[in-house]
């Protein structure tokens, strides 16, 4: 019986720093590592309407790195369509994707209603990709699996997740195949996190698939806090609004850790704090209970959650755009994508009292990468708005190891990998990124085509 080589096929991030999926087959099995959402350019977002590139059915397991939408929120359909196998995930993951997909349906939903009844779509009428009741199904294929603990996937592959850092419950999956292995970063913290702890160090492995997101830059040497506190001190003197474009998981915490920490030093002014996203107030609790991933104290967490009003309803956070500053707004979502951050942005992104600040990686395409290009209207619900808000973009609250931090994880390898392939990145930092291993490691690097496939055992 002629030997059948182990295949990884990249279905996803590939030129773009969204849509993380990645197809392994060995033994007549099939796993799905990732299931992510195409986010940003309307070319890359189209992917998601598109039919799965393979049957959904086919699939036999999908594993999860992290809870964020561009690595799990395509799940949702896949069950729908007809893929029926488990979707393992660690515990922390699990909490979050059970916040983060239902609230995805719903917003597509409501982002569909809205365009029908402004008329704002070309499609006839709207749907959404999926439905809030078509997410909560999906959960039902879940599977916990723990870190460092070896799974049978069937196949002869073997997976462990490590930790990764980045935010709770976020794991780099090492897939083992007889006397091969692949190894994939997911999206990999940084080493001085302020609430993560570093990602475990790289194992020996055949094949890394390394993401890029900032593979042609290094984070600011500037203190996040510090520049925080200006920032408000100055807004506030002025009466203005701030409002933080937060990712409800991971940053609107460190966010608020910021914040507990400056108004206990007095270092910013005693204005009101409404942390307005039901989902990033839901997710408190996991920081207690997954105290293992983090190292934050007992009384900076309690601290944190004394500072700021918990916004809950649409009524409550209606309320907020009449309120005028000065004040504070911690939103969803971090890119502008969607959610209730857009509705503030509209109320008070004309007024150049007030203040935008975009806390972290904005991907091509997205409103937030638009606004950090330094373009002042933003297309909202189908009407134009005009930003005369001062805008400012923290990249160094990102969550991502930079280009400095993954070269350094990768040096601390006891031995190079065959093939290292960079994806989930824009074209320039996956390029930057595979010229910086090459030439400061002397590892072989690629960046790999969409849907392009490659042998395992026989990397090129």
């Amino acid at each position: 019986m002629k030997h059948q080589q182990a295949t990884l096929r990249f279905l996803g991030a590939t030129d773009t720093v969204t849509g993380s999926r990645y197809l392994i087959e060995s033994g007549g099995q099939r796993v799905l590592v990732d299931c992510g959402l195409f986010q940003g350019y309307k070319r890359s977002r189209e992917r998601n309407r598109a039919p799965f590139p393979v049957a959904p059915t086919s699939i036999d397991a999908v594993v999860l790195t992290h809870a964020h939408l561009d690595h799990t929120g395509y799940v949702p359909a896949l069950v729908r369509d007809g893929f029926g196998g488990p979707v393992y995930a660690t515990e922390g993951t699990l909490e979050l994707c059970k916040l983060i997909l239902p609230d995805s349906g719903h917003l597509q939903e409501e982002d569909a209603r809205y365009a029908f009844d402004r008329g704002s779509s070309q499609y006839s009428p709207p749907l959404p990709l999926y439905t809030a009741a078509d997410a909560v199904k999906s959960l039902n294929s879940f599977t916990i699996h723990g870190f460092d603990t070896p799974l049978e996937l069937g196949g002869g592959m073997e997976l462990t997740f490590l930790p990764a850092g980045h935010i709770l419950g976020a794991a780099q999956v090492h897939v083992r195949i007889g006397s091969h292995s692949v190894h994939f970063t997911g999206d990999l913290g940084r080493a001085d996190d302020p609430f993560m702890y570093p990602p475990r160090p790289l194992a020996e492995t055949g094949v890394l698939v390394t993401e890029s997101t900032y593979g042609n830059r290094k984070h600011s040497a500037v203190d996040p806090e510090k520049q925080l506190g200006e920032i408000i001190t100055r807004v506030a003197k002025r009466g203005g609004v701030i409002m933080f474009a937060a990712f409800a998981v991971g940053r609107a915490e460190t966010l608020m850790l910021y914040l507990s920490r400056l108004r206990r030093k007095n270092a910013i002014p005693d204005i009101p704090v409404y942390l307005n996203s039901p989902m990033a107030i839901d997710a408190s609790g996991m920081y207690q209970r997954h105290r293992e991933e983090h190292h934050l104290r007992q009384d900076e967490y309690e601290n944190m959650y004394k500072l700021a009003k918990l916004t809950r309803t649409a009524d409550e956070s209606k309320l907020l755009n009449l309120r005028g500053g000065p004040m504070i707004i911690i939103s969803a979502s971090g890119m502008l994508t969607g959610g209730r951050i857009l509705h503030h942005i509209a109320a008070y992104g004309p007024d150049p009292k007030n203040a935008i600040i975009l806390s972290g990686y904005q991907a091509g395409g997205t409103r937030g990468a638009i606004l950090a290009a330094g373009e002042r209207e933003l297309r909202i619900y189908g009407e134009g708005v005009k930003i005369r808000a001062e805008v400012i973009q923290m990249e160094s609250l990102s969550a991502h190891a930079d280009s400095d931090g993954l070269i350094a994880w990768m040096k601390e390898a006891e031995k190079e990998p065959r093939m290292t392939y960079i994806t989930h990145g824009e074209p320039e930092a996956s390029d930057a990124l595979r010229i910086r291993i090459k030439r400061e490691l002397g590892w072989r690097a690629r960046v790999p085509e969409h849907l392009e496939q490659i042998s395992i055992e026989d990397p090129r």
